[in-house]
């Protein structure tokens, strides 16, 4: 009893001002805002933007087809193949293509060439007219679309973490159905936020058919005969600044996507209209050199190329010379859409485009009301613990009262230190810990009464009463965590702060009545006459 004193009073004294900085940092103004620059709140008691995204995880299948379609038109002449002809042929099913025009000599090269790993992910059928169907493979789509959502989170965070957002949640939501759930506590433009969250920015550059344009769809179909060929589709769009809207058939598979650039700002083009100066990655620019080589002016095929947005046409303009891995993106653009489009780009494109379920704004007088109820429920809980235990137990409730505020210390300043985001639920783990606090005291308390009824000295019964509250003590504490850890391993948003408040406050409660409350008794014991009565 009473060893080191000193050296641990030492220790508690610096853990009190360690936490108490994790509170306040280096006060700057106002101790509330201090507190409040340290301590970040959550979407339900700060107030801001609430929004459940789906996406549509089959377009990245589509995509993904396509890309294989454009893959084998450049594999097949190096395999010695001429004359097939590889094309999606039923739109309702955008995981099958088809080759057709297979001659019969060379269907053994074609299916040595579909077997290889280019090919791997798509089950290989020779059909009874001579062609072959790839259609890819479950394991495959589950895959894609696994990865589509994963990558749509992580662009989406990117987006909302260049915006400055503070402590954004981003996750996975429902079970199952490719959603997504997004909360933006304290956003000072929610407008324009949603905006760049919900728009697809599915950027892409295709080819242009020399046919057309059309001022409609009914005419491109009459001037192509009544069929679309099947590695093109019909996009409409302005085409470029003011121009009355028109139909263009475009090559499908993109040339250049938004996954394949590397960086994107905003400029201003001669005449001082806003554009965006990108720059491609070395793969993606050896691949768009050689397209725009073979098709700008003056070569044998000069062509066109359309830039497109979120499946419309914002600006088709001729090849004037091979652009290899930078270029500029022209159109009616205003400097702030130029800004997000560059800011999309930047942040990677989203693999699939995305549509919202549901946003929903929490209100700061819904916020304001939160925090005021939570914090003095907090408050008056606390207040009348603290009541209760100097009366119930005296002398030895001012221990107890002294464990708990050091504990409520230690627990908000792990919030921001760790800027742990502390929610409505999360205010219910510090109350919650309060009472496992509370009854951790009453626990060693009981005990220490039990001792003095047996007739041992004061010594003897804090010695006794710690020993024998230990092991219940640890035993509560472990199975409440472990509890706290599953909920933050499986809950969302809010629960998770739950989880995260209870955790830290008990094993902050741990410390604070084992060894802050042993330290208090024994100093106790120190400073008063050997054999004086025990106030408990």
């Amino acid at each position: 009893m009473g060893k080191n004193l000193g050296t641990k009073t030492a220790i508690i004294l610096a853990v009190l001002l360690f936490f108490t900085y994790g509170i306040i940092g280096i006060p700057h103004g106002s101790l509330k805002q201090s507190i409040a620059d340290r301590i970040h709140l959550g979407l339900d008691l700060k107030g801001g933007t609430h929004l459940v995204l789906a996406v549509h995880v089959a377009e990245a299948v589509g995509s993904t087809t396509d890309r294989t379609v454009q893959q084998l038109e450049s594999d097949m002449p190096g395999a010695g193949i001429a004359g097939a002809t590889p094309a999606k042929l039923d739109p309702a099913h955008p995981e099958s293509l088809t080759i057709t025009g297979v001659a019969v000599g060379q269907a053994s090269a074609l299916r040595t060439l579909l077997n290889g790993p280019n090919y791997a992910s798509y089950d290989v059928a020779s059909q009874p007219d001579g062609s072959f169907k790839l259609t890819m493979k479950p394991s495959a789509i589950t895959d894609l679309e696994s990865r589509t959502l994963d990558t749509s989170i992580e662009t989406i965070r990117e987006r909302i973490d260049k915006l400055g957002v503070s402590e954004p949640i981003i996750q996975k939501y429902g079970l199952g159905d490719n959603q997504i759930l997004v909360e933006l506590p304290g956003v000072d433009d929610p407008a324009r936020v949603e905006e760049i969250i919900q728009s697809t920015a599915k950027l892409a550059i295709h080819a242009v058919d020399p046919r057309g344009p059309w001022a409609s769809e009914t005419e491109a179909l009459a001037g192509l005969g009544g069929t679309i060929p099947p590695d093109s589709v019909l996009m409409k769009g302005e085409g470029s600044a003011g121009a009355p809207p028109m139909v263009y058939l475009l090559k499908r598979a993109a040339e250049v996507e938004g996954i394949d650039f590397r960086d994107a700002q905003p400029s201003q083009d001669i005449n001082g209209r806003p554009n965006i100066h990108f720059n491609l990655t070395t793969e993606a620019g050896e691949r768009f050199y050689k397209y725009t080589d073979e098709h700008k002016q003056g070569s044998s095929t000069p062509g066109a190329m359309a830039i497109v947005l979120d499946n419309s046409v914002k600006e088709v303009a001729s090849i004037q010379s091979a652009i290899r891995d930078s270029g500029e993106i022209t159109g009616a653009f205003t400097q702030q859409q130029a800004e997000d489009l560059s800011l999309m780009l930047r942040t990677g494109a989203l693999p699939a485009s995305i549509s919202y379920l549901e946003t929903r704004t929490v209100g700061p007088s819904l916020g304001a009301a939160s925090i005021h109820q939570g914090i003095m429920a907090a408050v008056f809980g606390m207040a009348a613990v603290m009541v209760f235990m100097l009366i119930y137990y005296r002398g030895a409730g001012i221990n107890a009262d002294l464990a708990l505020v050091l504990n409520l210390v230690i627990l908000l300043g792990f919030l921001g230190f760790t800027h742990a985001t502390l929610t409505l639920p999360g205010i219910a783990g510090v109350i919650l810990t309060i009472g496992m606090g509370v009854d951790s005291n009453v626990l060693i308390f009981e005990r220490i009464r039990e001792e003095l009824r047996a007739g041992k000295s004061a010594a003897a019964a804090v010695q006794g009463g710690f020993a024998h509250a230990l092991v219940t003590i640890i035993d509560t504490h472990v199975t409440t965590i472990v509890s706290a850890a599953i909920l933050f391993l499986f809950g969302t948003g809010p629960v998770r702060g739950f989880a995260v408040t209870l955790t830290f406050g008990l094993l902050a409660n741990i410390v604070t009545s084992v060894f802050v409350s042993r330290v208090i008794f024994d100093s106790h014991l120190k400073n008063n006459p050997r054999g004086a009565e025990l106030s408990i």
